[in-house]
């Protein structure tokens, strides 16, 4: 963990749910090439990355370990008083505990569903 840690993580709002997004240094270097890509002459283009960078801060570990989310991201976020760091592959989205536990209760109904929907594929690639 410590190469992860040394480099730093880019903290930004979630796209599509009310939460933070933590990228390590690397995860967050792929994907700004990705859109470093994007033709920045087609409007739509353009204010989709405008949006999508829009309170992105790089952070740093303390010496304690611990990790300073702006206060203008805490309030994006919603978060109040218990914070839930969730796993999503390549980053960390980080909640307010009653919100993520509504969030996966509004979801739980239809998760079989969307499992079998998206990983369910027959086929030998992962899509």
């Amino acid at each position: 963990m410590a190469p992860v840690l040394n480099k730093g993580f880019v903290i930004k709002r979630s796209v599509f749910q009310p939460c933070l997004e933590l990228y390590p240094m690397d995860e967050w270097n792929l994907l700004m090439e990705k859109m470093n890509k994007k033709n920045r002459f087609k409007k739509k283009n353009n204010d989709f990355i405008r949006r999508f960078s829009a309170g992105v801060k790089p952070i740093e570990i303390d010496g304690t370990g611990r990790l300073l989310i702006p206060k203008n991201l805490v309030s994006i976020a919603g978060i109040k008083k218990e914070v839930v760091l969730s796993s999503a592959i390549n980053i960390i989205e980080i909640w307010d505990k009653n919100s993520y536990e509504q969030v996966l209760d509004e979801t739980a109904e239809n998760f079989a569903e969307l499992a079998e929907e998206v990983m369910g594929d027959d086929g030998d690639e992962l899509s």
